[in-house]
């Protein structure tokens, strides 16, 4: 198997520190060095279609949910704050990707929903994510693209 960056640091500190054990490294420092990786190329799918990375996701949680959610709802998903969402959200309005509509039941509260815009516009740009996230993922054959998922999953699961 052909070596990599991680491994030539590890090198190093097995070098300058034979006493320490840096074999964590090796995970951590792969799953760095593959965010830095993949994020540039999951942008360009955005950027082809006009939308940052979180615009993206807000369109896509609207769609997942398949009923209109609250701005609240929604920045909690996302893990933003509600004044990151309510500017993300307005700058969607007034693109006509979605409209908000006054609660039925509190009037303090308005729901988020897709435009056709929008929902056109997500249904065309998810295809086209998921396709550059099958090629980003390529280089692994099925069972190792599940065996990762599954790894990943594990750890996910004990540290959220």
């Amino acid at each position: 198997m052909k070596a990599d960056h991680v491994d030539t640091i590890i090198a190093q500190w097995a070098t300058q520190r034979p006493d320490l054990d840096c074999s964590p490294m090796g995970v951590i420092g792969r799953l760095g060095r593959a965010k830095q990786i993949i994020t540039p190329k999951l942008d360009d799918v955005y950027k082809q279609n006009e939308l940052s990375s979180i615009e993206f996701d807000i369109l896509a949680s609207l769609c997942r949910a398949g009923e209109p959610v609250t701005p609240t709802d929604l920045y909690q998903t996302l893990m933003l704050s509600s004044g990151a969402m309510s500017t993300r959200v307005d700058g969607l309005v007034k693109r006509g990707l979605v409209i908000r509509q006054a609660s039925e039941t509190d009037r303090r509260s308005c729901l988020v929903t897709l435009t056709e815009e929008g929902r056109a516009l997500i249904d065309k740009v998810v295809e086209q994510h998921v396709e550059n996230e099958r090629q980003i993922l390529a280089v692994l054959s099925e069972e190792e693209q599940t065996q990762l998922a599954d790894l990943l999953r594990k750890w996910l699961a004990a540290n959220e």
